[in-house]
């Protein structure tokens, strides 16, 4: 029985899952929507929301947390390749990759006045291979940011 057991296995253990769910996180945070199975977005929803939290706080503690919980780095060290160096490179990879950074310089401001409830799960259908039901997850409009996005 299920009773009081809150946590969706998603048929792996909890390291796999874990992993799985920072990553699914990372790339919610990086492209702001995702198509994945329904499970999957449920149980990547409470860690987005966990980590807009963390970024509301906007303190060096929340961003340590944040990246350990998302396996990334809190600070980057990122120095470039051998052929493509400088700061120029370190800036284009803040802003583009650096998940940490993007959720709270850039996220995590728009939800200020919000309490919670900043993602959505919006149903797509079934998946032709299993029959699997497929959903999008992505974040709720924001103060501007995502609704100029949005229109392109």
């Amino acid at each position: 029985m299920r009773h009081l057991r809150s946590t969706a296995k998603l048929g792996r253990k909890g390291e796999h899952r874990n992993a799985m769910l920072a990553n699914l996180v990372c790339s919610l945070i990086k492209k702001r929507r995702v198509t994945t199975t329904l499970a999957k977005a449920k149980a990547a929803r409470s860690i987005a929301e966990k980590m807009v939290t963390l970024g509301k706080k906007n303190s060096q503690h929340a961003r340590r947390l944040a990246a350990a919980r998302l396996k990334t780095s809190a600070r980057t060290f990122f120095r470039g390749t051998p052929s493509r160096k400088g700061k120029d490179v370190r800036d284009k990879w803040r802003s583009e990759e650096d998940v940490v950074h993007i959720l709270f310089d850039k996220i995590a401001p728009g939800y200020t006045e919000r309490s919670g409830g900043y993602t959505r799960i919006v149903k797509l259908g079934q998946r032709r291979g299993d029959a699997a039901q497929l959903a999008v997850l992505e974040w709720v409009e924001s103060a501007g940011e995502d609704a100029t996005e949005s229109e392109d």
